[in-house]
């Protein structure tokens, strides 16, 4: 108890019976008694009342069960998608396409003789002629919205 052996416990009672005397020695260690068991109940309330707030025992199992869940899931994906071994493959061909690739960057080809000018555009000022766009001066405009004939057109 208290990380105390008998020899300690015994010189401790034959100095309260020095002190307190053999007639207050019963009284007094029915006191402490006492007082041990009173802290020992409002720990154990403490800590009921604390873990059933918390449920903390229930918080505890559900997050394993869903760890174990995730983990099962986990393994079971990897073993029907074969993760491991796409892997491997997109390592594969990225090191076979930068093994393919030029060491140097090509340079573009150029023609020893350059490309003939464009002949210049001239240009004048002169009018050109206006061009109609199938809308002669015989061709009559509708201003009209409605399609209704108009008072010339009814008779």
């Amino acid at each position: 108890m208290f990380g105390m052996g008998f020899a300690e416990i015994l010189i401790i009672g034959v100095i309260a019976i020095l002190f307190l005397g053999p007639d207050k020695l019963p009284e007094t260690m029915v006191q402490i008694a006492k007082f041990f068991k009173s802290v020992k109940t409002t720990v154990a309330s403490a800590k009921s009342s604390i873990e059933d707030e918390l449920h903390l025992q229930e918080i505890k199992e559900e997050a394993n069960s869903y760890k174990r869940q995730f983990v099962e899931a986990t393994s079971e994906l990897e073993r029907s998608t074969g993760v491991e071994g796409l892997k491997d493959e997109m390592r594969e061909v990225t090191q076979g396409i930068y093994a393919d690739a030029p060491t140097t960057p090509k340079q573009p080809e150029v023609s020893e003789t350059p490309p003939a000018p464009k002949q210049p555009e001239v240009v004048t000022f002169a009018k050109k002629p206006k061009v109609s766009k199938g809308l002669g001066l015989d061709d009559p405009i509708d201003l009209d919205e409605t399609d209704e004939p108009t008072p010339s057109e009814k008779a």
